[in-house]
């Protein structure tokens, strides 16, 4: 079982740049897919971005692809977005989310999910 804890989310004008972080608790932080998603308010949550295991395979959304990078250091546990040029359309809640397995997009195939964090851009 993983316990996920995002941080880094606040306030940005338009064109800036924030770094979101994710610490996992347990062992087996290693074996799961990570990923990123997001939600507007009155929208459904989102894909934004997901890495497998090793950091070896990445995928993004076509929304943000070029502007955000995800990274993971299983060292330490830990998942981060760093996100670049941010429009106020990346508006949201942004969670961390862990998956044993299947598509990176799938939301449904994530597991363990953080309470997210609230990333607002001003334009």
């Amino acid at each position: 079982q993983a316990q996920l804890v995002e941080s880094g989310g606040g306030l940005v004008q338009a064109g800036g740049s924030l770094r979101l972080s994710c610490a996992a608790a347990g062992r087996t932080f290693s074996r799961y897919i990570m990923g990123w998603f997001r939600q507007a308010p009155g929208k459904e949550r989102e894909f934004v971005a997901a890495i497998n295991w090793n950091g070896g395979a990445t995928d993004y959304a076509d929304s943000v692809k070029g502007r955000f990078t995800i990274s993971r250091d299983n060292a330490q546990n830990t998942v981060t977005l760093q996100m670049n040029s941010l429009k106020s359309e990346d508006t949201a809640v942004y969670y961390c989310a862990a998956s044993n397995g299947g598509s990176f997009r799938w939301l449904a195939a994530y597991l363990y999910w953080g309470q997210g964090t609230q990333v607002t851009v001003s334009s």
